[in-house]
């Protein structure tokens, strides 16, 4: 091997790397997969879901696998898909925290 090529090798070997693997930002945790993460996470919550009809708030989860109707008039509040539940028009949500 050439004196040149071992010094070539020996940048490549100590040159740093563009990201910080140990303290990736928020945004770059939020987006890594939900077991990719530095604190492995998932990415489903609850959520209070207010009717449009009568103003009731129902918890209701992110991910739910059938239909959720309000308690109060019985109108539907969430449509299942195959990933997240799909909420119906004018109602309105929010997370909610621990």
């Amino acid at each position: 091997m050439a004196v040149r090529d071992m010094l070539a090798l020996n940048c490549m070997i100590y040159q740093m790397l563009a990201v910080d693997l140990l303290n990736p930002s928020a945004e770059a945790d939020k987006r890594a997969h939900k077991l990719k993460r530095l604190v492995p996470r998932p990415n489903s919550y609850f959520m209070d879901v207010k009717c449009s009809g009568c103003f009731n708030i129902t918890v209701v989860f992110s991910n739910s696998q059938s239909v959720v109707t309000c308690p109060g008039c019985s109108t539907v509040l969430c449509q299942p898909t195959g990933g997240r539940a799909r909420l119906t028009e004018g109602c309105s949500f929010r997370k909610k925290i621990n």
